[in-house]
């Protein structure tokens, strides 16, 4: 029996051939983008669940506001992971761990870089899931000058995994490390990633007893059934008695004082799984993920999957009084409702069977590609492979169910005499269904376009500073008390306009120190500043502009102990751009020490130093030039200009490779997570409006075969051929409409949502919608107009003879 339904699956599927195209190639498309999108959804939500503790391990954070200036740091101060321990039951294990940078590492002469190294406390293994290979885990960073290498590493260093006992330098330690341990590779999915782990006793702040000054993650595991949210009402106890005496004895009012001037500070818990998707914290081991992102995409693959199915039951119901007599002859033969559902399933599998070999070759083609436009790492492997097949043979039942259903239905004394109508209701059904597929691809086109023009917008934005032409080399400290002899020597180019020299820059990576300072005379307004390190030539060379007062020169001696503001934090400080000038700020952390007294010299124009999601926040600038280089340049021949910096680096022989980059390249990387989004969706876009282009062109095919001699009649009536094009399209293009019209306000609500998430952001305009809706119009049209104009233009005597 079986077989005999695969048989006839089989003839029906010849028969019918442009439909079963349509049909196989729809859902190829959309199983194919539904399985690529939900590889990269799953790597997504597998951040850190390897580890076999995962649910019971918290990250703490440290949290404050200070004057209007937030603080949301994933670092800790040293003395917390030992308190929570000690003072709270619930924690069963407390380890830090702190990011040592790529240091140089040398082994017989032998020099290795780029691999990184964290600091770790020595139960680091007991907490996290991190396998040792070689050598014991409970004792291998017990020692000072003690190391764990991944087995990758080891390999690359020794040439063997067995490293035990080898002895390696790092850059910037005189003492060698002892190799005590080989480990597995951390995983991809996981929110650190280290080449080498060392003891933490050989870290000299590992033992400070401050809680004002952090710099180090820390993490807890807690112990099975403990209330986390219980644990962190007790926060604020644990920040009066330890912190409370420091905040006393460093700024002089208690911490009581300190919270009326609607100041705030203190912890809390953070999830090891939502470290990835769910972070908005600063120095983070690494970028993290979004989880709006990922319910985009988890949208956009469902409604992809959905679109191909509704094109299969729209062209399966369109086509059923073809298969009307069919239905009849085989019900007065014999054949059970329930044996014609299952020859239609049967079908409907088989059509789905094509369409997931074609998706197979589909997800192996694009995979690569969606890999470089992600960022990721995803492969098609057995496992994968067993729910591809799993999802293609459920997506087959699923799209088929309502068509067996229908077709089953049928009354055969009715068919027989030609009486078969498919009727309103179900005309009605693929109405809907249409005006469903060009609303998903409605919604999909304006969200396109929106961000689109978000990314315009941030790369046109005036920033405060100029980031085109400027070059910077971030490892010119390794040329020490040189590196101003270097910059001098490349100042003599005429290709180079200015040098500055400070390891702070306004995009990408760079560095920030928590600044808090009060106007003098006011110690109750404390405000908390990022902190800059220049030198005199930072500003001009930044393109940035002094609004008052004027920019630091080695005019002035006392220069050393002056400070430029930016304007929020002239504001900030009780004051504005002009008055600040003359004015004295007292510094409770800098590098000159505590309550140290800088008095204003300028005043700077506000210039986005962090991200576009977040507002322009206080910006302290003082004067202490440290490593780092960048360079203005002015030519077209950059690459021959790199080739005579890298000539004059090689020249003093640092041991060090020439690196540098780009400020507009630094720039565009901070949005990298946007633009990957408006790439993915622009192409998922296309796609889901070509799918639903194929079940329109189905449908319009089908109509015009049903209305034959209909149109042939109209023609030999005189009718025109625009006359029969807009016969077969108006209906079409009105359910189009109203799925734009649908669309609207559902799209510009998911967008807002979208924006808010800047702080500096586009309105969305109200041409982007009619560009849209007039778009998905336009396209309908060509699609209907291609068979409509084929059948207009067909011979009437042949349409009137086919009886």
């Amino acid at each position: 029996m079986f077989r005999n339904y695969l048989k006839t699956a089989w003839r029906n599927i010849r028969k019918n051939k442009l439909f079963s195209f349509i049909n196989i190639l729809g859902l190829a498309i959309g199983i194919a983008t539904f399985f690529v999108i939900m590889l990269y959804v799953q790597d997504e939500m597998s951040y850190d669940r390897f580890n076999k503790k995962a649910d019971r391990i918290a990250r703490i954070i440290f949290q404050a506001n200070v004057n209007g200036g937030k603080i949301n740091e994933s670092v800790v101060m040293a003395p917390v992971a030992q308190t929570l321990k000690n003072d709270f039951p619930e924690v069963e294990d407390a380890t830090r761990i702190v990011n040592a940078g790529m240091p140089k590492v040398e082994y017989n002469g032998n020099i290795f870089k780029h691999d990184r190294l964290a600091v770790v406390d020595p139960n680091i293994f007991s907490v996290f899931t991190l396998p040792m290979i070689k050598g014991d885990a409970t004792t291998a960073l017990l020692q000072p000058h003690t190391v764990v290498l991944t087995r990758t590493t080891a390999e690359k260093y020794f040439r063997t995994d067995d490293a035990l006992g080898k002895m390696i330098a790092l850059d910037g330690d005189s003492a060698l490390y002892k190799v005590t341990g080989v480990m597995a590779d951390i995983p991809a999915n996981s929110h650190f990633y280290f080449e080498m782990l060392a003891s933490m006793a050989s870290y000299p702040d590992a033992t400070s007893d401050s809680w004002m000054q952090g710099g180090f993650h820390t993490y807890l595991l807690i112990k099975p059934g403990a209330d986390i949210k219980k644990m962190e009402s007790r926060f604020p106890a644990m920040v009066e008695k330890y912190m409370g005496p420091q905040i006393q004895s460093q700024m002089g009012l208690s911490l009581e004082q300190f919270r009326t001037k609607g100041n705030q500070l203190g912890f809390i818990l953070q999830p090891l799984t939502a470290i990835h998707l769910n972070s908005n914290t600063s120095n983070e081991f690494e970028p993290g993920g979004n989880i709006s992102y990922v319910y985009i995409f988890s949208g956009v693959a469902i409604f992809m999957l959905l679109v191909a199915c509704i094109n299969f039951i729209n062209l399966s119901t369109a086509g059923a009084s073809r298969r009307a007599k069919e239905v009849g002859v085989r019900k007065v033969a014999g054949s059970g409702r329930f044996d014609l559902i299952k020859q239609f399933l049967s079908e409907s599998v088989m059509i789905t069977l094509f369409a997931l070999t074609v998706a197979f070759f589909l997800v192996k083609i694009s995979l690569p590609a969606f890999n470089h436009i992600a960022g990721k790492e995803l492969s098609f492997t057995i496992k994968p492979v067993l729910a591809f097949i799993a999802l293609g043979l459920v997506v087959g039942l699923i799209a088929g169910i309502y068509p067996a259903f229908y077709l089953s239905s049928f009354k055969p004394i009715l068919v027989l005499k030609g009486k078969a109508a498919t009727g309103n209701k179900t005309f009605g059904l693929r109405s809907g269904l249409v005006v469903f597929q060009f609303f998903i691809s409605v919604a999909l086109i304006i969200g396109t376009i929106v961000v689109y023009q978000q990314m315009k917008f941030i790369q046109n934005k005036d920033l405060g500073y100029d980031k085109e032409q400027l070059l910077t080399i971030p490892n010119s400290y390794l040329l020490g008390n040189k590196e101003q002899v270097f910059k001098r020597q490349l100042l003599q180019d005429p290709r180079i306009t200015g040098a500055t020299v400070s390891f702070y820059k306004p995009a990408g990576p760079s560095y920030y120190n928590n600044a808090l300072a009060y106007p003098q005379g006011n110690d109750r307004l404390i405000v908390n500043a990022v902190d800059y390190h220049i030198d005199d030539q930072y500003i001009p060379v930044m393109g940035m502009h002094m609004v008052s007062g004027r920019n630091f020169s080695k005019d002035y001696a006392t220069d050393s102990s002056a400070i430029i503001l930016n304007e929020t934090a002239a504001i900030a400080l009780g004051w504005n751009a002009e008055t600040a000038i003359n004015k004295t700020v007292i510094r409770q952390n800098s590098q000159r020490g505590n309550n140290f007294a800088y008095h204003v010299v300028g005043v700077v124009k506000n210039f986005n130093f962090k991200s576009l999601h977040e507002s322009i926040s206080p910006l302290f600038m003082t004067l202490y030039p440290e490593g780092g280089l960048i360079f203005k340049i002015n030519t077209t021949d950059v690459t021959g200009l790199l080739a005579t910096m890298k000539t004059t680096w090689d020249s003093y022989k640092t041991g060090e490779p020439f690196e540098y980059g780009f400020m507009d390249d630094l720039y565009n990387k901070t949005y990298a997570a946007e633009q990957k989004t408006g790439t993915v969706l622009n192409i998922f876009s296309l796609l889901t409006i070509f799918i639903a282009c194929l079940g329109l062109f189905g449908l319009v095919t089908y109509t015009a075969e049903q209305r034959t001699k209909e149109i042939g009649i109209r023609k030999v009536l005189g009718a025109s051929v625009s006359q029969v094009m807009q016969m077969l399209s108006k209906e079409f293009l009105k359910l189009v409409l109203i799925a734009s019209l649908v669309a609207f306000p559902v799209a510009w609500w998911g967008m807002n949502k979208w924006l808010q998430s800047f702080a500096y952001r586009i309105d969305i305009s109200w041409w982007v919608f009619i560009v849209a809706g007039a778009t998905a119009l336009l396209i309908a049209l060509l699609t209907v107009g291609f068979q409509a104009v084929k059948a207009a233009v067909a011979n009437p005597v042949k349409s009137l003879r086919a009886e």
